[in-house]
């Protein structure tokens, strides 16, 4: 949880609407609740398990920073809200007819155990998305105009680590448990005000912000100015257009 400790406003500011970008696809996958329930795992801020809310189902949204969670109360307050963290939930067996995980197995010390959790907690459809190319490309040009070392995020061992492809999503929640798996390639291209961005990298959130406040003033100041100057030079109508590309696997128990 390092890298989302205490940034529960600067992610709401900033990539909680990148990472909603997932939302239509995984309600269309998922279909409509019709009152059934659903456990959104790593609900962050809470958008997304009100959007699930408003297709139908009875959204119980569970995430473990405290900041998040504060946040997902202030903006639904009707919303449920709950501290739990993977890889082990404080939930029965089949406790909920719908589980979803939107870019959380990506971050987990062992998305096997963690995704053999949320299949454990699902009585009926088993939902999960990770980048197939990660945000941090972006930071990683900021990187090189400022002549530091790129962003990187921590990568697992290999034998707990898999491919962040479509096949590879799939082998590894087969592997987990999953039964029947479906994968649908997403893409879409995130227009993100520019002060929206600096506020991920000040606020410290994900690799990008903890990389920045690791840096000394001088350093900082550096990675500002090849931050304006990549956006000034990639900008249209005041707003940077990020392409991006994700993996949406899908399962329901026979």
């Amino acid at each position: 949880m390092k890298a989302w400790s205490g940034v529960g406003e600067a992610y709401e500011s900033s990539y909680a609407s990148l990472c909603e970008g997932t939302a239509d696809a995984l309600v269309g996958a998922i279909g409509r609740g019709q009152g059934r329930s659903l456990l959104d795992v790593g609900a962050g801020t809470g958008r997304l398990a009100a959007r699930f809310a408003a297709a139908g189902w009875s959204v119980t949204a569970g995430e473990p920073e405290a900041t998040m969670r504060l946040v997902a109360e202030r903006l639904y307050p009707g919303l449920e809200v709950v501290d739990m963290e993977l890889p082990e939930l404080p939930v029965a067996d089949r406790a909920y007819d719908c589980v979803v995980a939107n870019f959380v197995l990506n971050h987990v010390a062992d998305p096997r155990a963690a995704a053999t959790e949320l299949l454990r907690v699902s009585a009926q459809v088993s939902a999960a998305t990770i980048w197939s190319s990660s945000p941090s490309w972006f930071w990683v040009d900021v990187c090189q105009r400022a002549g530091l070392p790129s962003v990187a995020g921590e990568r697992l061992a290999p034998h707990l680590d898999f491919d962040r492809t479509r096949d590879g999503f799939a082998q590894m929640l087969t592997e987990a448990g999953w039964p029947s798996v479906t994968t649908i390639p997403l893409e879409w291209t995130w227009r993100a005000d520019p002060a929206a961005l600096w506020t991920s990298a000040e606020g410290g959130v994900a690799a990008a912000g903890l990389f920045y406040r690791q840096q000394g003033p001088v350093d900082r100041e550096r990675f500002r100015r090849a931050f304006d100057d990549l956006c000034a030079a990639t900008a249209v109508d005041a707003l940077v257009a990020l392409p991006h590309t994700a993996v949406l696997a899908v399962s329901r128990r026979r």
